[in-house]
C-alpha cells in the first residue's frame, strides 16, 4: 500500500505486531497475550502487559463476612490466565494471525489508517469463563480499549473486574474528574463531583494493609511521571498519560502496590519498597459494606454477580487532558 500522510505503520514480527507513527510506538505480543510496549514521545508506559484483574486485597469487612474465602478462585484468576485467541483487523478487514512463516509475506512498508487487535482470555477458574480485551489504534496513536467479561452463573461473585496496568516508575501525581476522595459503590454519598489533584501515590495507612484508593464515577484521569528506567535520561520534564471514558464513567485506583502485594502484607512494614505505579481501570467494583466487621454482608445492590456480562471502554491518549 502506498504511504499516505498520517498513516499507521505496521510491522509484522515473528511473535509481535508493531504499530508506529509520529511520536509513538506500540508492540503487541502474541505469546504473552497483550500490549507489551506503549512508547509515547520516547517514554515507555508499560512494565508488563495489561491483563484482566478480578481481585481486590481483602478489606476488614470482607474478612468479617468471609467474602474472600467464597471468592478465592478470583485470586488465582488475577495472577494466572490463558490466552485463548488473538484476532487482528486492518482497516476493518480481518486478517489471518501473521505468525511465521506467513508474516514473511509482508514488507517493511505496510500502512493502514486503523488497526484493531482483540485478545481473548480464558480464566483458570472452575468452570472457566472468558474475557476479551480489544485495542483499536488510529493513525494519530490514540487507543480505544474495550474490555468484556462474559458471565457464568456457576462462578462465585466477583470482588472487582477491570484491566490492570503496571507502569515502570512511580507517578509524580495524578489528576481526575470524578468524585472527591476515596469512594466505592456504597460510599459515594459524600463524594462531590469535581477535578482533583493527588500528589504521589498515597496508600491509606490501615493497621492491616487492604484495598484502598478507589475513585468512582471518573470521566478523565491523567497520570504524570518524571522518571524512567532508561539511565540515559537523567533529567526529565513531567510527561503524561490520560484515560478518557467512552460510553460511561469508570472507576480506578492508582497505587504503588498490586492487590496481591497488599494481600500478602499483614502489617505496613511488610509492604515492599515502592518501585512502580499500579493503575487499575475498573468496570465493576464490589461495595465495602461497613455495617459492622463481624459478619454482615455488603448490601445486595453492591454485589457483582458472576452471571452477568460486564463491559466497559476507554480511550488512552499520550498527553495531559484537562
Amino acid at each position: 500500500m502506498t504511504m499516505a500522510k498520517n498513516n499507521l505503520r505496521i510491522i509484522y514480527g515473528d511473535g509481535t505486531l508493531g504499530l508506529s507513527g509520529k511520536n509513538f510506538r506500540y508492540i503487541f505480543n502474541y505469546a504473552r497475550g497483550g500490549l507489551e510496549s506503549l512508547v509515547i514521545n520516547q517514554r515507555e508506559w508499560l512494565y508488563r502487559e495489561p491483563l484482566p484483574t478480578f481481585w481486590r486485597a481483602t478489606t476488614d469487612n470482607d474478612r468479617g463476612n468471609g467474602f474472600s474465602k467464597k471468592a478465592l478462585q478470583w485470586l488465582g484468576a488475577d495472577q494466572f490466565i490463558n490466552v485463548k485467541d488473538i484476532a487482528i483487523q486492518v482497516n476493518h478487514q480481518p486478517i489471518s494471525l501473521p505468525l511465521p512463516p506467513q508474516n514473511n509475506g509482508y514488507s517493511n512498508q505496510e500502512w493502514a489508517q486503523e488497526v484493531k487487535i482483540i485478545f481473548t482470555y480464558q480464566t483458570l477458574t472452575i468452570p472457566s469463563t472468558y474475557v476479551t480485551v480489544s485495542y483499536q489504534v488510529d493513525a494519530g496513536g490514540e487507543l480505544d480499549v474495550d474490555v468484556h467479561y462474559y458471565g457464568n452463573s456457576k462462578l462465585p461473585e466477583l470482588p472487582v473486574f477491570g484491566l490492570r496496568f503496571l507502569i515502570p516508575t512511580t507517578a509524580l501525581w495524578y489528576e481526575y474528574d470524578g468524585l472527591a476522595g476515596e469512594t466505592y459503590p456504597d460510599r459515594m454519598a459524600g463524594g462531590k463531583h469535581g477535578t482533583y489533584h493527588i500528589s504521589g501515590l498515597p496508600v491509606t495507612p490501615y493497621l492491616v494493609p487492604q484495598d484502598c484508593g478507589v475513585h468512582m464515577q471518573t470521566t478523565r484521569l491523567t497520570i504524570a511521571r518524571n522518571t524512567v528506567k532508561n539511565n540515559i535520561h537523567t533529567k526529565i520534564e513531567p510527561f503524561y498519560l490520560s484515560i478518557i471514558n467512552q460510553k460511561t464513567p469508570f472507576a480506578f485506583s492508582c497505587l504503588p502496590y498490586t492487590a496481591e502485594e497488599l494481600e500478602n502484607a499483614t502489617h505496613q512494614e511488610e509492604l515492599p519498597p515502592i518501585r512502580r505505579t499500579v493503575l487499575n481501570i475498573f468496570g465493576a467494583v464490589r461495595g465495602v459494606g461497613g455495617i459492622d466487621s463481624w459478619g454482615s454482608d455488603v448490601e445486595e445492590a453492591y454485589h457483582i454477580s458472576a452471571a452477568k456480562d460486564i463491559q466497559f471502554s476507554f480511550k488512552i491518549i499520550g498527553k495531559n487532558i484537562n
